[in-house]
């Protein structure tokens, strides 16, 4: 009966068949990148809260650095002038106050300096005048008793003693002496507006020695502490010879308690006359001599007792700085003069 027909399948669709069953087997390749991809975005969001957070501290650090040096750097600046402030202020104190220092001396010098020459010029014209009253003393005279006491008259100079002379005379110029030495020391003090103090030996000779040397040192110190220049100590050889050692005090050469005054002693010697031909060396030895007998004498009475060789001689290596001859005047009065 029947026809079979048998149909061949088409070539091209048991390819296309083929090609869709290999298509269906073969595994998709886009899975595993996209897994790929989602762990590495995973990986990626773990580490990116790390370095963002590390990110933003380092930020907020160095916004609160920045914070921070900006006032350190304002200290820093205000710290720096105000070091600068302070060398400069240090710098001009260093100029000007020796500058200051130097301009006040220089005026102090010149106002001492004028000072000093009007003193000069005052003492040296009464000392010409008394050249002229005085015409028969040795020209030596005035001019060793002019230097000496020129020296304490220049306030520049530093006084390290007081200016000593010791004039002597013979009994006829015992008038002269004493005027002598009045004048020179008024020369002297009235040209410094001060006055003289005078302390006459012959008074005090009977007197206790040791009284008198107070009475003496009362005098003096009081006189000088009160702005006197000059003291006058007339017949020194009169004064009780233990008194006389006060004037270890006044006539130091390196420690007396004043060194801007002048003492003028007198001693009246036992002779009629110094003659005019002595050497002023010769006239220092015959005043020493006479003084060692007058005070270490065997006939010196018990009052004088307190001194003793030693103690002369210490005393006239101080009084003994400059010792002047003193010749008689004519037309002087006896008693003295003012």
């Amino acid at each position: 009966g029947g026809t079979t027909v048998y149909f061949e399948e088409n070539p091209v669709r048991e390819n296309a068949k083929a090609y869709d069953s290999n298509e269906t087997e073969k595994p998709n390749i886009y899975t595993p990148l996209k897994e790929i991809k989602a762990d590495f975005l995973e990986k990626n969001q773990e580490c990116y809260p790390a370095s963002a957070s590390q990110s933003r501290s380092k930020s907020r650090y160095q916004s609160s650095t920045e914070k921070q040096s900006q006032p350190l750097a304002k200290n820093d600046g205000e710290s720096q002038n105000g070091f600068h402030k302070m060398w400069t202020l240090l710098l001009v104190l260093l100029i000007s106050v020796p500058l200051l220092y130097v301009l006040w001396s220089g005026f102090q010098k010149g106002t001492s300096s004028s000072r000093d020459a009007e003193i000069l010029q005052e003492f040296r014209a009464r000392m010409d005048k008394l050249k002229n009253t005085f015409q028969s003393q040795d020209p030596r005279l005035w001019r060793r008793a002019h230097a000496s006491l020129e020296k304490r008259l220049n306030s520049s100079h530093v006084h390290l003693e007081p200016a000593i002379l010791l004039l002597a005379a013979g009994r006829e110029a015992e008038g002269a002496l004493r005027c002598l030495s009045n004048e020179i020391a008024q020369a002297f003090a009235s040209s410094q507006n001060a006055t003289a103090i005078s302390i006459d030996g012959a008074d005090k000779a009977v007197q206790d020695s040791d009284t008198v040397k107070l009475q003496v040192d009362e005098e003096l110190s009081s006189a000088f502490d009160r702005g006197k220049k000059v003291a006058v100590v007339h017949r020194f050889e009169s004064l009780p010879a233990g008194s006389t050692l006060i004037f270890y005090k006044y006539c130091d050469h390196e420690n007396a308690a004043y060194k801007d005054v002048a003492l003028l002693l007198t001693v009246l010697l036992d002779e009629p006359s110094l003659r005019k031909s002595l050497t002023f060396r010769e006239v220092e030895e015959k005043v020493r001599d006479f003084l060692w007998a007058k005070f270490t004498g065997s006939d010196v009475p018990s009052s004088f007792n307190g001194m003793d060789t030693d103690k002369l001689s210490g005393l006239w290596s101080r009084i003994s700085h400059l010792v002047l001859p003193v010749w008689p005047e004519k037309g002087l009065p006896l008693e003295g003069c003012t």
